[in-house]
């Protein structure tokens, strides 16, 4: 079954439209392409995930490894995020998100075409604040992408992970020491914002 896709404002040949909510850019609204999988985090749901969000923005590193239109990205760097990474593996996507980045003369984001568990698996880890995870749906991606974010030190000691899933958070069997601090569900997606707990040794 192929993954609902949620509200977005549907221009003309495969074009589509986001709105920035908050912060700097707020209310800018910026075109993109159509993809296969693509389903942008709608205004309302991206609305009450800032709100819990509101205090640890400002200043934050920043990971986005399905940033598929860069809505969830833009939205953190617009709010005061000291600076962000964005991967996604559509090219089309990925030039879409950088010419956004250039339309907003942002400096502190970075974005590149990369397979996520490859990415993670491979490269030399920053500690991020930040994280968003909404990987497409149906592939079983989300666990193996949480447990390379913990295993090869992504995370910084209290950092914050937000997760999109076809099923209940409670069935997702992510890293024990992520503790589930918010959740809401639209159709069929389910949102949920988890806080990561520092191991601590002994």
């Amino acid at each position: 079954m192929a993954s609902p896709k949620k509200p977005v404002q549907k221009l003309h040949n495969g074009v589509n439209q986001l709105r920035i909510i908050g912060g700097e850019w707020r209310s800018r609204k910026l075109s993109f392409p159509d993809a296969p999988g693509l389903r942008p985090t709608p205004d309302r749901v991206r609305e009450t995930l800032f709100n819990w969000l509101a205090p640890y923005v400002a200043g934050a590193k920043v990971l986005d490894p399905f940033a598929g239109s860069g809505a969830l990205f833009l939205e953190a760097l617009s709010r005061g995020a000291s600076m962000g990474q964005a991967l996604d593996a559509s090219h089309v996507a990925v030039s879409s998100l950088k010419e956004h980045l250039g339309t907003l003369r942002c400096t502190n984001g970075q974005v590149q075409t990369a397979d996520a568990l490859r990415y993670l698996e491979t490269q030399t880890a920053t500690a991020f604040d930040l994280v968003f995870l909404d990987p497409p749906f149906n592939q079983n991606l989300l666990p193996a992408v949480c447990t390379l974010l913990e295993e090869r030190q992504w995370l910084a000691d209290d950092s914050w992970i937000y997760t999109e899933s076809e099923t209940a958070p409670s069935t997702l069997g992510l890293p024990g020491n992520w503790r589930l601090h918010r959740e809401q569900k639209s159709g069929r997606v389910y949102y949920a914002l988890w806080q990561r707990m520092a191991v601590i040794a002994g």
